[in-house]
């Protein structure tokens, strides 16, 4: 056991994979990030998540309590993110980098309004589209895509301030819950839904418009990789696709590269597009052919 304690404390065993930083500087916490995704979940439809009151002559109590929390949990989480990503730490003054992650932080407060407009935007889409949603409060409880939007919106918002790394570890904490998997460089408009949305994957250039609808399994990915003279891919460059206001994707599809769907388009499930298309375009698959088989003869 000694042994195994001493290779394990061995820092260059830890170099290639693990990063290294000052001593005392904090690092972030995926704990600690989790309570505050709780925390803004709740601020946003409070009564759904947590256990905030509904009642209207408690509620602004409640709210600024927990905007107090949020400041400081996400100050706190800024912090270590800049920390990590700093190239020149000793070179870093510690007290001012702590005064730009509270402002960074008191900034993506003051956007907390807005992200609930566009929110409730998302919910509302998702009840209208689906026949089985009983209510606007049914869809908040118990849809995946909500949880996933929820995280999208805020991790877009921090890294639009410029926060790194935090919003990246809270999309993946999305990811993880529901299956939907949204890049936080992803530029989303609102009345965004995804129907059941398990397995679905957009990429970090991806422009989406308004009133867009997915179902389960779509992929807005990446054609191909341009690379650099070391033969690594560039990073950074637009490279997913962008799809306009009122578009509708079935199941399966799959739409790779920097191309655009046209406004209007209805694209229908397991395609394959790599293609422009143009606005009110309707592509699906070819018919299946039938046949039929008799005496254990196969295809």
């Amino acid at each position: 056991m000694r042994s195994a304690v001493e290779q394990l404390a061995n820092q260059n065993s830890l170099n290639l994979v693990c990063h290294e930083h000052r001593i005392g500087e904090p690092l972030p916490s995926i704990e600690k990030l989790n309570k505050f995704v709780g925390i803004v979940r709740e601020i946003l439809f409070p009564g759904y998540f947590g256990n905030t009151s509904l009642r209207s002559n408690t509620i602004k109590h409640y709210i600024g309590v927990y905007v107090d929390e949020l400041f400081e949990l996400l100050s706190e989480q800024i912090l270590a993110g800049l920390c990590f990503t700093c190239a020149n730490p000793e070179q870093v003054d510690m007290q001012e980098r702590s005064k730009f992650a509270q402002g960074l932080a008191s900034e993506f407060i003051s956007f907390l309004p807005e992200i609930r407009r566009l929110l409730v935007t998302d919910v509302e889409a998702a009840y209208l589209g689906d026949p089985a949603a009983n209510s606007q409060s049914e869809v908040i409880y118990c849809y995946p895509t909500i949880r996933a939007i929820i995280n999208h919106r805020v991790a877009h918002q921090l890294l639009k301030l410029g926060v790194p790394l935090i919003p990246r570890i809270i999309s993946e904490m999305g990811h993880s819950e529901t299956g939907i998997d949204i890049h936080p460089g992803a530029q989303i408009g609102e009345a965004f839904t995804i129907d059941h949305g398990t397995g679905v994957v957009i990429g970090s250039t991806c422009i989406i418009g308004s009133n867009v609808k997915l179902y389960q399994g779509v992929t807005l990915g990446a054609k191909s990789f341009p690379l650099d003279k070391d033969g690594n891919p560039i990073k950074g460059i637009p490279r997913h696709p962008i799809v306009e206001d009122n578009v509708i994707i079935y199941a399966q599809a799959t739409i790779l590269g920097r191309i655009r769907i046209g406004a209007n388009s209805v694209i229908g499930g397991n395609v394959w597009v790599t293609s422009s298309l143009p606005p009110n375009t309707k592509l699906v698959q070819s018919k299946a052919k039938e046949t039929d088989f008799s005496d254990g003869a196969g295809i």
